[in-house]
């Protein structure tokens, strides 16, 4: 099967020079509308009269919709074209941005997020379906790299301007800052976007859509209701085994199917298996700190919304700041060392959060969040150009939907377990006062930093030469 280009411009190397940018205008997007409303949680929940941690349906609900229509991203966008597919994306996202700023109750909320994960779906898998397509596989860490800059300054003006809305506008504002990158970022893909499809796609597996589909939310909804009254023990565990029946039955059938929705048997890969698993193991665990972090901050230490963002802004200048060396360090460490040393550390850094106190300094809270910030961005950034180092072209899109199916999944069940560890520890989570809070997310926050650091066991399977094909030294020898 061939994939062919039909653009309105040629790919010349000013359109190929131009397209990271455009990519980066769908991740600054997702990253700036997610750190906002971490930001916001506590006034919005306020607003909406119901508890803090009640508001994970908010975030969860956006992620989880990612993880059920990603899975259909690669074949819409052979069927369709890449440009036709980013581009209604983009119009669906900001639309659903529009209408999560006019919500006027929480079950409202979570369906327009929902509504905005539609487009997500298919704005970020496709975009970096396209670079993937475009790029040869030595260019990757370079391009993917360049492209996370402009879209980590989403995380460095994210919590800032959510704590600065929320203190001097209103909190339906936040939503309302994506229209005009949306609008943007369409007239950007109609300019440049190469239109990448295949010549004969393969038939949608809709069968496997309802299964998995069916399977992953109904398994989000119970660790969402877990731990609540609204249910009691036998139906939560009757919906647990029903979606775990679900998930088993679209795995028999992705094993029997010619084309399945997601093809499994690129798991066997040793590469893919390790990046595509470990990742969901550490970002399970990381996943939740941005929904934890502001409640620490001001439910827990009393810092204003402003004052939370500006403790959240040092991660993000870190990652920007690292990210242009990923390629030199991977390049002379080797993914297997890096990702397992920094996995380490991660966990570790992740646990030492669970030190910050009421007495705790200001300027020890940055430090640490810097640091995190630092691990945090090589850790991401290997294992997410580990995925394409053994893939074949024929098989990049079915890698990238895995992938970041894989990952939406993560996040979405991170924040839920987030919620769940700190719900666990504390008395009454809806009159909880601020040390009870405070220590509550302290033991959450060691849980998580455990599972970060149990992740190890799977990248240790990896060989000392694997990712060559993508390290930044055949870069050098490509480039001259």
């Amino acid at each position: 099967m061939t994939t062919t280009i039909t653009a309105p411009l040629p790919p010349t190397s000013t359109s190929k020079r131009l397209l990271p940018w455009l990519v980066a205008v769908a991740f600054f997007m997702e990253s700036l509308d997610t750190t906002i409303l971490n930001t916001a949680v506590p006034t919005i929940a306020a607003a909406l009269k119901v508890a803090p941690l009640s508001m994970k349906a908010v975030l969860a609900s956006y992620t989880l919709s990612l993880a059920v229509f990603i899975p259909i991203s690669g074949w819409v966008a052979d069927r369709f074209g890449t440009r036709r597919v980013f581009a209604s994306a983009i119009g669906l996202f900001t639309l659903g941005s529009l209408l999560c700023g006019i919500s006027t109750s929480i079950h409202i909320l979570v369906a327009c997020r929902i509504l905005q994960g539609c487009g997500g779906a298919m704005m970020v898998p496709v975009g970096r379906l396209t670079l993937v397509r475009t790029f040869a596989k030595s260019e990757l860490v370079r391009t993917m790299s360049f492209v996370a800059i402009p879209g980590l300054i989403g995380p460095m003006l994210g919590p800032v301007a959510g704590g600065l809305i929320v203190g001097y506008f209103h909190w339906r504002v936040i939503f309302f800052v994506n229209i005009p990158i949306g609008l943007l970022g369409l007239v950007m893909v109609y300019l440049h976007l190469p239109d990448y499809r295949e010549e004969h796609p393969t038939p949608l597996d809709f069968g496997g859509l309802i299964l998995f589909g069916s399977g992953i939310g109904l398994l989000s909804y119970v660790l969402e209701v877990f731990g609540e009254h609204t249910l009691n023990s036998l139906e939560v565990l009757a919906m647990l085994a029903l979606s775990l029946f679900l998930l088993a039955g679209y795995g028999f059938r992705a094993a029997h199917t010619r084309f399945p929705l997601l093809r499994l048997s690129l798991f066997r890969i040793r590469t893919f298996r390790a990046s595509v698993c470990g990742s969901f193991l550490t970002r399970l665990g990381a996943g939740g700190l941005p929904f934890l972090f502001p409640l620490l901050y001001q439910v827990g230490l009393g810092y204003t919304p402003i004052q939370s963002g500006l403790l959240l802004m040092p991660q993000a200048l870190a990652a920007i700041s690292l990210k242009l060396t990923i390629p030199k360090i991977l390049a002379r460490v080797g993914y297997r060392n890096v990702l397992v040393s920094n996995t380490i550390m991660l966990g570790l850094l992740i646990m030492l959060f669970a030190t910050i106190g009421v007495h705790t300094p200001a300027w020890l809270i940055v430090m640490q969040a810097f640091c995190y910030g630092f691990f945090t961005s090589l850790q991401y950034t290997s294992m997410n150009t580990l995925v394409y180092a053994d893939v074949t072209p024929e098989e990049t899109s079915g890698a990238s939907t895995i992938a970041s199916t894989m990952q939406q999944m993560s996040i979405s069940f991170g924040v839920a377990s987030a919620s769940l560890a700190t719900a666990f520890f504390i008395p009454d989570r809806f009159r909880s006062t601020p040390p009870e809070m405070i220590h509550g997310i302290h033991s959450a926050l060691l849980c998580l930093g455990g599972l970060t650091i149990a992740s190890t066991l799977i990248f240790s399977d990896l060989k000392s030469d694997d990712g060559n094909a993508v390290s930044q030294h055949k870069l050098v020898q490509h480039v001259e």
